[in-house]
């Protein structure tokens, strides 16, 4: 897959900053191709230096999705799933439910990961995917914490910089609209006819 040249940049920028500090945040609008960069960022950590890596998602159309896409970005590398039905760790890179990894049980069967992505990033705050991405410190002090999201200010008010200390690239929904990759958005706003006003 032949990523655009505003994608390959979010990519390197990524790579380089979770090789240097770890760890790193990626923002991008909704549209812009966040699965496929993270794809991207996936497969060029473990193709140039080897590992396991595990994608934390919370609905399983999302796992299925980033899984389609992540095959398509890297074909040479093997996926495997960690969901309600099956739990295989077999993959270079492995597909886990927030919702099933999080488990005591589940979490004691995590081998050792070298990078963790946590797709949808703002949720990584919440106690669910703050006990996986413990576990997988506790297993691996150096493991390198990935994480992309649309929307980095979550409603409650939690920082998220006690897991991503730095943001490698920020794409604009104004940079996408005047590159001509996304439509300037509309707005509707519908009368309720409540009377109030």
């Amino acid at each position: 897959m032949i990523l655009r040249v505003r994608q390959k940049e979010f990519v390197e920028k990524s790579v380089k900053a979770l090789l240097e500090r770890g760890n790193t945040l990626g923002v991008a609008p909704t549209g812009s191709g966040k699965t496929i960069m993270l794809s991207a960022v996936v497969g060029q950590v473990l193709n140039g230096h080897g590992g396991k890596a595990a994608i934390l998602a919370h609905r399983a159309e999302i796992t299925a999705q980033n899984m389609d896409k992540f095959r398509r970005v890297n074909p040479n590398l093997n996926v495997s799933v960690v969901d309600a039905k099956t739990k295989s760790w077999d993959g270079d890179a492995v597909f886990a439910m927030v919702q099933t990894l999080s488990r005591e049980n589940n979490l004691s069967q995590m081998p050792h990961l070298d990078l963790l992505v946590v797709d949808e990033a703002h949720h990584a705050e919440a106690a669910t995917y703050r006990r996986i991405i413990d576990a997988a410190k506790s297993k691996n002090g150096r493991v390198k914490i990935y994480g992309v999201t649309a929307t980095p200010n979550r409603g409650d008010g939690k920082s998220l910089r006690n897991i991503f200390n730095n943001c490698a690239d920020q794409i604009s929904l104004g940079e996408m609209i005047a590159s001509g990759q996304l439509v300037r958005p509309r707005t509707f706003v519908i009368d309720l006819g409540c009377g109030i006003g």
